[in-house]
């Protein structure tokens, strides 16, 4: 609560005289640019004792803006600006008891809402919910007047200024129909209504003030003086200025768009007063508006639906629901295949006892935290997506270690078998909210949000997030308002450091880009740009939705959090108005319900197994299959989840695993920081070194992981240990260890010394082990995250190593659109001896399909394919049988399944060689073969007969091909990399292979296996990353290809700044590589690039001497031709004749290149050219 009216008093005797309350932040999307934070900084520069928010249709940042004010000390004012529907006069009881609409859908008029108190705020969510939620798709989101009268309560409401209807209809001269609004109005909103006087210096305002004045006094209805508020001072407004031409994708050079004025913004107290000194109570009445203002949006305790119960169980409370299903889902783990073997091993009492005696312990706990009802929650909508075929993950996170969870089948690994500790995921010691992470299949996710909005009706929404003005969109957005040309932008785009992990502003990019400073200084248009860009940088731009998250609360959703949805996006679901954090506050509980696409993989393979009659459940196969860590010493982890990295792969190959432990480790061990201990783990478990374990108590705890410390759970298992810590104090150490606080370490430190001397471990000792383990507690992984990840890691390996064209087929369907990935793969499926069949209309289908030793490629893969489309055209196929010619597949393909793009990127592909080998005629007539297919199913659908409709013949030609010559090779594979996105059917290195011999380049395996320090090596770009090292320095990290395989390498600040306008994919170089000296382990050498050159350049580069040797027959008339040209080569030929060699050399120099000698070479009277 806000202080009252008697409290105002003592509140702040110094407070300014005006309160602004028509502000506008930058929660009012590319139209208001304050941020709270700046909002609260001028506020208190001017005493302001109060301060309003009125976002243009939304509370954003209600809850955001109410915390900044009271931490502040400033009262703060929640309302909203809403657009209503045009005011048509009639009689307001009429309409509202008729509920008949006399506001026409022509330009909305604004009114102002402020939340007076409870109610007010109550009646504020449900508005600002409903104008959201109730809207037309269609059209833009207004209320009625039907819907302000009915949530009114609580509610003070200014008439809108001039833009409000009451001045609208002024200003249109219709004062009669204004005063009986404004009368209407009143009616609604009694003493709580006031009329807004605006002075922004605008013609409009201007006509219309003398009449509302008038009408004030006449009707009683008090004034308030505002100033809609964009921005803080005047030297902002060029900045706001462009940003509204963002909003209305407008130039700011445009005469007809929306413009405001310098007035527009945060105007001081005194300047206020000044401007309304002859209407002094307009100013009075913002004070007075403030103190009937006692609310503000506040945080709340969390509060869950009514959890779902079985039948049988609905008199139950949620705690004995709860031990009712996790007792009896215990019972079926323990009888099921995964501890049939163990239980053989071990007496089935004992380990049965034990089980028991955890589910007591963590249900006793539950109960006593209150969370039996989100353990329900989770639990249902989990086994739902179970029994309807939708794939969930195993868990991950902390969640993994609750053996309730899985026994309700929440998770599936088992906590005890892992060690798994609960404390870790529920601490009775630190309260918190439980929060399960939990995986879908991503192409399936949606079916689980459907199914949560059949059951939660209202009471379950996404929650809201805002993308912001980041350094690369300010500068994007901002250079097309001010008119520079595309290319420019994008090329200072490409500037700023792409860090998605920590992104730089545009002020850290322009100290480390020296580039950046150079436009500025050179171009006062790049100046402008980036004096403008810094200015609104960091301002929402956009909403999305949070990637995972969804609330879950009662029925009546709208009445805890205002509400939003999105005419423009296909969601199921609403979205709250209050970001994560906010959400969270204002008691909302947050359940992750994340996609992952390893689950679509692992489901589409089985899927494709089980069309093979191949049954295989892949949470039954064993964990200890020797195949399956063969495979991953040798490091061929392509595809496979968490282990494809090139890092990984070296670290699996020194690894050798020999156990599902190994995958665990290897999981929370590849992270910085902690990958530094990938060598020891890896000597250690090779017995190259001994383990060392601190203390002899503790290698039980560190036995598992060869001495070092990897999990979290085993930080809290030393405390336990050697200081008799309980678990829930070890997971208050494992925290504080992690956040680093020294007052808490401190803290923490003397209790575990204390603890360690209590069972007999000395001071000294117990202080040397804190500090050690220190280091480790601050990087240590969760172990019940690392065990689920790994767990799906080895079912990738499982599927890959027993069905690889399955698996990998599935893989790169799940990739359609990232050539990258795509590439990648085909480059693994050579490594395999897989065939890869080539694009074809008449073979392949929209997906990739496996068949043994062979992989068909996906049509919808090709670039501007469309999968619908694409999948349509095969229907046809598989129907009535393959395409014969192109003039079949005129006649038979429905227009809309075929467009411009499509055709274009099938041809370019290859799709339609085994109808037209000439694919540049092909593609020259694909506008006459869309014209073409449309008449003829135009006449095919008006059952019309015509030329073609009544031949019998279904060879007719109806359509060739007007050019005859078809691309070179060299157009052909561009061509086929801009629609694949690499090279399939060749590579452009190819035709220069006896080239390569000739110059002893060589391929970049043979360079890697040799014992060669410096080698030529060539090399086509595939993909080009630039980056910035920590010190600012540029460097890029590029990926290559050349006959053999692909390979990346580091080009670093000299060779990158010297050659980054030709460093392009597809671009050709010849690259000089060089090994570093010898490492200790005389095994791994980097190879750096020292030099490279452009191919064409390489290859247009004549020679100093050439000798041509020719066979006896010789044609030297053809020779001479090709000789003709004159350039800078020196031309030796050798005729041998008989037994005699005759030498001489061309008196001229002529050309001699790549190009000469690739003409020359095949002739059938040359011998051999040396150069």
């Amino acid at each position: 609560m806000t202080p009252d009216k008697e409290s105002w008093k003592t509140y702040n005797m110094q407070h300014a005289n005006f309160i602004h309350l028509r502000v506008h932040s930058s929660y009012s999307l590319l139209e208001g640019a304050l941020k709270i934070e700046d909002l609260i900084n001028r506020a208190k520069e001017f005493s302001m004792p109060a301060l309003a928010i009125t976002d243009t249709g939304n509370l954003f940042g209600a809850l955001e803006f109410s915390k900044a004010c009271m931490n502040n000390g400033i009262q703060p004012i929640i309302g909203a600006q809403f657009d209503v529907q045009s005011f048509q006069t009639s009689n307001l009881s009429d309409r509202i008891n008729s509920n008949s609409n006399q506001w026409d859908l022509h330009q909305p008029d604004q009114i102002v809402l402020l939340a007076q108190n409870n109610i007010g705020y109550s009646n504020m969510l449900k508005l600002v919910s409903k104008f959201h939620l109730e809207s037309d798709d269609n059209a833009e989101p207004r209320l009625t007047i039907e819907r302000l009268a009915q949530f009114n309560e609580g509610i003070i409401a200014f008439t809108g200024g001039a833009k409000g209807a009451v001045g609208r209809l002024i200003a249109e001269g219709k004062n009669e129909a204004a005063e009986q609004l404004l009368i209407e109005l009143n009616q609604i909103y009694g003493d709580r209504l006031y009329i807004e006087i605006q002075r922004h210096n605008l013609p409009r305002e201007q006509k219309i003030e003398g009449t509302l004045i008038n009408l004030a006094y006449k009707h009683a209805i008090p004034l308030i003086a505002t100033n809609e508020c964009f921005f803080d001072t005047e030297d902002n407004y060029e900045a706001h200025d462009a940003l509204i031409c963002i909003s209305a994708g407008a130039y700011v050079d445009q005469s007809e768009r929306r413009k405001l004025t310098v007035e527009h913004r945060f105007k001081s107290p005194s300047e206020m007063c000044a401007l309304f000194s002859d209407i002094p109570e307009a100013i009075e009445n913002t004070l007075v508006v403030a103190q009937r203002c006692s609310i503000m949006a506040e945080a709340q305790n969390p509060m869950l639906p009514a959890a779902p119960k079985e039948t049988g169980n609905e008199n139950l409370s949620d705690d004995e629901v709860l031990g009712v299903l996790s007792r009896k889902g215990l019972e079926e783990r323990l009888i099921s295949q995964s501890h049939s073997e163990q239980v053989e091993r071990k007496d089935k009492v004992s380990i049965e006892a034990s089980y028991k005696e955890r589910l007591a312990y963590e249900l006793d706990i539950i109960k006593n935290m209150g969370f039996s009802g989100y353990f329900l929650i989770v639990a249902d909508f989990i086994r739902w997506s179970k029994k309807n075929n939708i794939p969930v993950g195993p868990g991950r996170g902390s969640g993994a270690g609750s053996l309730v969870a899985y026994s309700l089948d929440i998770t599936d690994l088992d906590p005890i078998e892992f060690g798994l500790i609960f404390e870790r995921f529920l601490n009775p010691d630190r309260i918190s909210m439980p929060d399960f992470d939990i995986d879908f299949c991503e192409e399936k996710r949606d079916l689980v949000f459907k199914y949560l909005k059949s059951k939660y009706k209202g009471g379950v929404a996404h929650i809201i997030t805002f993308g912001k003005l980041k350094a690369r969109m300010a500068l994007r957005d901002i250079g097309r308002v001010i008119g520079l040309p595309y290319g420019h932008v994008d090329r200072l785009c490409k500037m700023i450091p792409f860090d998605p992990s920590r992104p730089l502003t545009l002020k850290e990019s322009i100290a480390r880009e020296p580039r950046l400073t150079e436009e500025e200084k050179n171009n006062p248009k790049v100046k402008k740009l980036i004096e403008l860009s810094l200015k609104l940088e960091g301002l929402n731009r956009n909403l999305a939705t949070h990637a995972a998250g969804v609330v879950i609360a009662g029925e009546n959703l709208a009445e805890q959090v205002p509400l939003y949805k999105d005419s423009e996006s296909n969601l199921f679901l609403p979205s709250t108005q209050f970001d994560m954090h906010s959400s969270e506050n204002s008691g909302l509980v947050k359940f992750d319900i994340l996609g992952l696409n390893t689950l679509t993989v692992i489901n589409k393979t089985i899927e494709m197994l089980k069309n093979k009659g191949i049954e295989v459940d892949i949470s039954k196969i064993p964990l200890n299959d020797s195949n399956i860590f063969k495979m991953l010493s040798s490091g061929e982890t392509k595809g496979l989840f968490q282990l494809e990295s090139s890092g990984v792969r070296s670290a699996l190959k020194q690894m050798k695993p020999t156990q599902f432990e190994d995958i665990v480790a290897l999981v929370a061990l590849y992270r910085p920081g902690p990958m530094n201990n990938i060598p020891i783990y890896n000597e250690c478990k090779n017995g190259l070194k001994k383990p060392n374990y601190i203390h002899e108590s503790l290698e039980k705890i560190l036995k598992p992981t060869y001495g070092i410390i990897i999990y979290q759970e085993q930080v809290m298992q030393i405390a336990q240990t050697l200081a008799g810590f309980t678990p829930g104090e070890a997971d208050i150490l494992r925290k504080a260890m992690g956040k680093k606080k020294r007052k808490e370490l401190e803290k923490q430190e003397e209790k575990f010394i204390k603890g360690s001397i209590n069972n007999k471990i000395s001071k000294d000792i117990a202080s040397f082990i804190f500090k050690k383990i220190m280091p480790f507690a601050e990087y240590g992984f969760n172990k019940s995250h690392a065990a689920a990840y790994a767990l799906i890691a080895y079912q990738t390996a499982y599927l890959k190593f027993y069905y690889k064209e399955d698996f990998i087929a599935a893989t790169m369907s799940t990739e359609l659109s990232n050539t990258d990935k795509l590439r990648e793969f085909v480059e693994e499926l050579k490594r395999l001896n897989i065939e890869i069949v080539r694009p074809n209309i008449n073979t392949c289908f929209a997906d990739f399909k496996p068949e043994k030793n062979k992989i068909y490629y996906a049509l919808s893969g090709i670039k501007s394919v469309g999968r619908e489309a694409v999948s349509n055209l095969i229907n046809e196929r598989l129907e009535n049988g393959k395409f014969k010619s192109i003039n079949d597949f005129i006649k038979r393909s429905n227009p809309k399944d075929i467009n411009k793009l499509q055709l274009e990127g099938l041809t370019k592909a290859g799709a339609f060689d085994d109808l037209e080998k000439n694919r540049k005629a092909l593609f020259e007539s694909i506008p006459k073969i869309i014209q073409l297919n449309k008449s003829l199913w135009e006449e095919k659908e008006s059952n019309q007969n015509s030329l073609f409709a009544d031949s019998s013949d279904s060879n007719e030609v109806i359509f060739k091909a007007e050019t005859k010559n078809n691309w070179s090779s060299n157009d052909m594979l561009m061509n086929e990399f801009q629609s694949i996105g690499f090279y399939m059917s060749d590579h452009p290195l190819n035709i220069y292979t006896d080239y390569f011999d000739k110059m002893k380049i060589v391929s970049f395996n043979h360079f890697n296996q040799s014992s060669e320090s410096t080698a030529l090596v060539a090399g086509t770009i595939m993909s080009i990353q630039e980056k910035k090292s920590s010190k600012g320095t540029p460097f890029a990290i590029v990926k290559f290809s050349d006959l053999e395989s692909e390979f990346e390498l580091f080009l670093f600040s000299d060779l990158l700044v010297l050659n980054r306008d030709k460093l392009k994919t597809a671009n050709s170089f010849i690259l000089t590589l060089q090994k570093d000296s010898f490492n200790q382990d005389n095994v791994s050498r980097r190879i750096n690039i020292k030099k490279l050159i452009s191919l064409n350049d390489f290859t247009k580069k004549e020679y100093d001497k050439v000798t041509i040797e020719l066979k006896n027959q010789s044609n030297l008339d053809d020779l001479q031709n090709l000789l003709k040209e004159d350039g800078n080569t020196k031309i030796e030929i050798k005729i041998r004749k008989t037994s005699k060699v005759y030498t001489f050399a061309l008196k001229n120099l002529r050309k001699f290149n790549v190009g000469t000698f690739n003409h020359i070479k095949d002739k059938e009277y040359v011998e051999k050219i040396s150069f």
